[in-house]
C-alpha cells in the first residue's frame, strides 16, 4: 500500500464528490500497513504484512442516506461506488434522526505519525520476538508474544469543503512468560506512536520477573483489601466508564451519569478530588486524529472530570441539536492526571495491600452502577510493610470503576496504554485503592 500524502488523497476524494448527483456527499478514505509477528512456546509461530486502501462514500437525498465501499481507485470503479451509495439512499426509508453534512472546518493537525515506527521491517520484528524467547529460555521459561506496527493514513472530506488528512503510525505488544510446571506466570503490555519509546528487553524482563516471582502463589480469603492496580489491571474496568460519558445515554436514564427523575449528573462531584480526567488529540504521548469520522466535527482538548466533577459529557449532533447544546467530535483519548511516584514507591508506601497485574474476562453487572466482575491473572502478590512478601492466588472481583475511584489513597505516574493513532488511546496511571472487592478465589494463574 502506498502511504497517500495529502495532495495525492485530496484528488482521489475530489474526484468521488465530482461524480455525486446528490444533496450531499461524504468521503473517507484510509489506508494501513499493519505489520505482525507472533509467537508461543519460545519459537515464532506466525509473522505477516496486511495493506489495504478503502473509500467509503455516503450520500444523501434529503433524510434518505446510502453508502458503499470500494479498494479500486481508478475513475470507472470510483464514480460506480457513488451511483451504488445513491441507488441505496433511494431505496432506503428517512432517517428521523438525520442530520444534515456540516459546513467547512479548521482542523489542527495532530503528529502521530513518526518515520521510524514506518520504517519498521521484518528484520526488526524478529528481533522484538528474539529477546522475549532468548531471555525465556535463559530463565527456563516459556515466552508467547504478539507485536504489531501500523503505518496508515485516514483522509475526510464532503461537498460543503470539508476537507482533513491525517497520518499515523503505532506499535503494540504484549508478551506472556510462564514456568515451565505452569506454577508462574507474568505478563506486560507497551504501546508507543514511536517505536523509539518502545523498548522489547525491558519489556520481556518485567514479564519474566513477575512469572519467577508468581511461583507457588498462596491462598489469601476474599474479602475488601488495599490493591495497588498496575495500569493495565485498571484499563478496561476504567476505560468501560470513559465509554459512558454519553449526554443522550444518561438523558434517557441508560447511563450511570443519570439523574432520578430524569436529566444527568452534569456538574456532581462523583469522584474524589485526586480525579482529574481530559481529552486532548494534540497530546504528545498519545495524539490522535483531530476530528471525529462520523460526524466530522474537530476534536478539542476537553476536561471531562475536574477535581472529582462531572464538567463535560459528549453530545451528538442529533442529540445537540435536541438539547439545544454545542456538538462535538467524540473524544480519540482520555488522559487521567497521576503523581510522580512508579509502581515500586507506592508498594513501598503501603502497608498491607495486594499488587494486581492485570484484569480480564470482565463482564457488565450493573450497568446502571458500572458493576463489574473479572478476574486477576499473570502476577498476583501481597505486601507486608512496603514490601512483596510472596505471590497469591487470583481472585474474582466484583466492583465498580465509580466506587474505585471515590476509595483512592495515591495515583503513580501515568503509562500509555493502547491505541492506533487513530482512535482511542488512554493514559492511566497506577492506583492506591482502599476496600477492593474481592469476592472469591481463583485456581488460574
Amino acid at each position: 500500500m502506498k502511504q497517500l500524502n495529502q495532495e495525492e488523497a485530496k484528488r482521489i476524494c475530489d474526484r468521488v464528490l465530482g461524480f455525486s448527483k446528490a444533496d450531499e456527499c461524504r468521503v473517507v478514505l484510509n489506508g494501513a500497513r499493519t505489520g505482525n509477528i507472533r509467537y508461543a512456546q519460545n519459537s515464532v509461530s506466525t509473522a505477516g504484512l496486511n495493506e489495504n486502501m478503502q473509500l467509503t462514500v455516503s450520500v444523501a437525498f434529503g433524510k434518505r442516506q446510502g453508502t458503499a465501499s470500494i479498494n479500486e481507485f481508478d475513475d470507472k470503479s470510483l464514480e460506480k461506488a457513488v451511483r451504488r451509495a445513491e441507488d441505496v439512499a433511494r431505496l432506503a426509508p428517512e432517517n428521523p434522526e438525520f442530520m444534515a453534512a456540516i459546513g467547512k472546518q479548521e482542523y489542527k493537525a495532530s503528529h502521530a505519525f513518526a518515520r521510524e515506527t514506518a520504517a519498521i521491517d521484518p528484520e526488526f520484528r524478529a528481533e522484538v520476538a528474539s529477546h522475549s524467547i532468548l531471555a525465556g529460555r535463559k530463565n527456563k521459561l516459556v515466552t508467547a508474544g504478539f507485536f504489531v506496527d501500523n503505518t496508515g493514513f485516514e483522509t475526510i472530506a464532503n461537498s460543503n469543503g470539508v476537507f482533513g488528512h491525517h497520518e499515523f503510525t503505532n506499535v503494540s505488544f504484549t508478551c506472556t512468560a510462564r514456568t515451565e510446571d505452569g506454577r508462574g506466570s507474568g505478563w506486560v503490555t507497551r504501546s508507543a506512536n514511536d517505536v523509539r519509546n518502545f523498548d522489547a528487553r525491558e519489556a520481556s524482563a518485567v514479564a519474566i520477573e513477575k512469572a519467577l516471582r508468581s511461583v507457588d502463589a498462596r491462598a489469601l480469603e476474599p474479602g475488601r483489601y488495599t490493591v495497588i492496580l498496575e495500569p493495565a489491571a485498571t484499563s478496561d474496568l476504567i476505560g468501560r466508564m470513559f465509554g459512558a460519558f454519553d449526554a443522550r445515554r444518561a438523558d434517557e436514564g441508560r447511563s450511570f451519569l443519570s439523574k432520578k427523575g430524569g436529566g444527568n449528573r452534569f456538574g456532581e462531584k462523583l469522584f474524589d478530588e485526586q480525579v482529574n480526567v481530559w481529552a486532548d488529540p494534540w497530546n504528545k504521548d498519545v495524539p490522535v486524529r483531530p476530528w471525529d469520522t462520523e460526524s466530522m466535527l474537530p476534536r478539542e482538548r476537553t476536561d471531562i472530570i475536574k477535581n472529582g466533577k462531572i464538567v463535560s459529557l459528549d453530545y451528538s449532533l442529533f442529540w445537540a441539536n435536541k438539547q439545544k447544546m454545542k456538538a462535538r467530535g467524540r473524544h480519540g483519548n482520555m488522559i487521567m492526571s497521576g503523581g510522580s511516584k512508579s509502581l515500586d514507591e507506592l508498594i513501598a508506601s503501603t502497608k498491607k495491600g495486594i499488587v494486581v497485574t492485570r484484569t480480564w474476562y470482565i463482564r457488565d453487572v450493573d450497568p446502571q452502577s458500572l458493576l463489574l466482575t473479572g478476574l486477576t491473572r499473570d502476577g498476583t502478590f501481597y505486601v507486608e510493610n512496603g514490601k512483596i512478601k510472596h505471590p497469591v492466588k487470583n481472585f474474582r472481583f466484583n466492583e465498580s470503576p465509580v466506587s474505585m475511584l471515590n476509595n483512592l489513597d495515591e495515583l503513580g505516574k501515568p503509562q500509555i496504554l493502547g491505541g492506533d493513532g487513530m482512535n482511542f488511546q488512554m493514559m492511566i496511571p497506577p492506583m492506591k485503592i482502599r476496600d477492593f472487592n474481592f469476592t472469591s478465589l481463583s485456581d488460574a494463574v
